[in-house]
Formats: structure tokens, C-alpha cells, sequence
């Protein structure tokens, strides 16, 4: 198998409760061609962030983001530990370029917590379909309804309920078609990548369901 440059740990498949799991995320910091792909992956994810967006004429102010797929693809590749500073600089840099009101670390945080969501699903590991899904629904539950409405109470002028009920329609629309986007771009990515030893090469061409 191929072998990473920073590490002796074979390129592939590891288990994120064990050693060799967190062993192999800690090298990725070593690896110059994990660092330079992480580095353009968090500058597409600003690029997309600030200046890429779909509305969609339903509901109120839905838009489709492509920026998720920025992190998730660096996320994948780089690990929880890249990924957690990953998504802080990509959310310190979207803000230092694009100012939207006063800052809120909460947001930051947020960041973060959603790159070691994708990174624990995603990386060193077979890329499915279910997993995909999974990984989403908890940084859409979790991290944008959740931690999201607490810092609207915290930083606007309104209560949690009120949020709360914004956010799980938003959310719940958003989710399917977000899953859709991750399934065809890793899709697409993951036999290219894997080319390259950034990430295990799939046992199938296509992602499967399990």
C-alpha cells in the first residue's frame, strides 16, 4: 500500500478509537503534500464563503452553500487534527476578508466542531453513502441548530424558541440537498485523490450505501 511521506503508517483504512488512528492524524502534520491540499482547500472554502451562494425561492433566506465542501474534502484528507485548525483559520480568514457585523467566537467554534465531525467520519475510512449522511444530519443538528441558535439568543435580539424553529425548517430543507452535493463530489474526488496518496485508494469506483 501506499505510504504517507510523513508517516510509516500505511495509507489506509483505521478505526478512529484506536492509536493507530489518531498516530496517522497527528503525522498529517508532517506531510508537506497533505498541508499544501489542505492549505488550497481552506482557500476555496473563504473563496466560496464569501462569494458563491444559491438562493432558493422557498421559505426565508435559503440559500444552497458549496463552502461544506471545502471542509469536507480537506476534512477527509487532513484529519480531526488538521481539520479542527482547518476550519478555525477558514472562519477567521472568511471573517478577517468578508466582516459581517461584530465577532462572535461561538462561530468559530462552530467551525471547528463541524470539520472534527467530518473529519471522524470521514477520514482514514471507507466513504459511504450512509456515513456521508450521518456525518451531515450531526453537523446540521448539532452544530447549526443547536450551538447556532444559542448564539443568535446570545448575539441578537430575539430568544432560543424563536431561532430554534427557524433553524430546524432551514435545516431539515437544506440537509437532502447538501447530503446529494457530498455524495457526488466525493464521488467524483475520492478515485482522483486516492491517485495521489492522500487518501485510501475505494474498494469500489462508485461510494457505496454501507
Amino acid at each position: 500500500m501506499p505510504k504517507n511521506n510523513a508517516s510509516t503508517i500505511p495509507n489506509s483504512y483505521l478505526l478512529p478509537w484506536t492509536p493507530t488512528y489518531w498516530k496517522a492524524a497527528a503525522m498529517q502534520v508532517k506531510d508537506i503534500k497533505v498541508l499544501v491540499t489542505v492549505a488550497m482547500m481552506i482557500a476555496l472554502n473563504v473563496v466560496l464563503t464569501i462569494f458563491v451562494d444559491v438562493p432558493i425561492p422557498v421559505g426565508d433566506n435559503l440559500r444552497i452553500r458549496f463552502d461544506f465542501l471545502a471542509e469536507v474534502v480537506f476534512c477527509m484528507i487532513g484529519g480531526p487534527i488538521i481539520g479542527v485548525f482547518g476550519g478555525m483559520a477558514g472562519d477567521l480568514v472568511s471573517y478577517l476578508c468578508h466582516p459581517a457585523g461584530a465577532f462572535f467566537p461561538g462561530y468559530t467554534l462552530s467551525a471547528m466542531l463541524a470539520c472534527l465531525i467530518y473529519s471522524l467520519f470521514l477520514f482514514r475510512t471507507r466513504v459511504t453513502i450512509v456515513k456521508i449522511a450521518i456525518a451531515k444530519l450531526l453537523v446540521n443538528g448539532l452544530v447549526n441548530v443547536l450551538l447556532g441558535c444559542l448564539w443568535s439568543t446570545i448575539t441578537r435580539d430575539h430568544g432560543y424558541v424563536f431561532y430554534l424553529a427557524k433553524s430546524v425548517v432551514k435545516n431539515s430543507i437544506m440537509l437532502p440537498i447538501e447530503i446529494v452535493l457530498m455524495v457526488l463530489v466525493l464521488t467524483i474526488l475520492v478515485p482522483v485523490i486516492s491517485r495521489f496518496g492522500l487518501v485510501p485508494k475505494p474498494l469500489k469506483k462508485f461510494l457505496p450505501v454501507f
